[in-house]
């Protein structure tokens, strides 16, 4: 048998749509998957043609190529961003039911964040998206209470502390002011958890809405709030372009 037909366990799982490499990884340790009625453990490799893989009893096969889908959603507010959740709240999952394919979401959107989601079954993809040396801009819509002041967006771009360590330089772009009310689009370089709200919070500022409008050259454009839509062939390019071409707002 050829070496050549051998992959990790967990690259196997997200190339045929269980869950990301990661996850995978996860049901691994946690004793859930089974090769050949064995408990697989980290670091297993497998034919996936040949070798039988259970997931929680239930089987997996590598026997066809997988169609892979690269799949972009615009999140509305109040839906996590899991394919299930075990406090019954509303979950993306529930957006994206209707496609066949058993897809999953490419990073997150906190729960009262909206606007471009992507999720796809191919977990090459989806590592190369999420991997911090990608360097993959994304771009947000933020509504803020009550005023910026210049400084504000100075230690914005500059960067500030969170965690204990200093996040990486943003730009940010006043788009409207009215009273006690301020929009704003901000470009981050990286994704920390809940990052720009933390930020905010930081300056006293009070995030009324965020909203997500691109990843790297893709943007939302028109897609209405609870629809998807495959991505482009060219689109799909884009973002996995290495490397990534800079952003500037204008």
């Amino acid at each position: 048998m050829a070496n050549s037909n051998y992959v990790r366990l967990q690259k196997m799982l997200a190339d045929c749509g269980v869950a990301s490499r990661r996850k995978a990884e996860d049901l691994i340790r946690a004793g859930s998957v089974k090769v050949n009625g064995v408990v697989a453990e980290i670091g297993d490799k497998v034919n996936p043609y040949k070798d039988k893989v259970m997931v929680n009893g239930r089987r997996i096969t590598g026997n066809a190529r997988p169609k892979y889908r690269y799949i972009m959603l615009n999140k509305p507010r109040g839906y996590v961003t899991t394919m299930s959740d075990e406090k019954g709240r509303k979950c993306v999952a529930e957006l994206v039911a209707d496609i066949p394919e058993r897809v999953y979401p490419v990073g997150r959107l906190d729960r009262d964040s909206e606007g471009m989601l992507l999720f796809t079954n191919d977990g090459d993809f989806a590592n190369k998206i999420m991997h911090p040396k990608k360097d993959i801009y994304k771009v947000y819509r933020v509504t803020v209470r009550p005023a910026v002041t210049d400084e504000m967006i100075a230690e914005f771009e500059n960067g500030m502390i969170l965690d204990g360590r200093k996040t990486a330089p943003a730009e940010v772009r006043v788009i409207t002011r009215q009273e006690g009310r301020v929009v704003l689009e901000i470009l981050l370089r990286e994704g920390r958890n809940r990052q720009i709200r933390r930020m905010c919070e930081m300056l006293g500022l009070e995030v009324a809405r965020l909203r997500r409008t691109a990843i790297g050259q893709v943007k939302l454009g028109m897609l209405k709030k609870g629809d998807w839509r495959d991505l482009t062939e060219e689109e799909v390019k884009k973002l996995m372009a290495d490397p990534n071409p800079s952003r500037h707002l204008q």
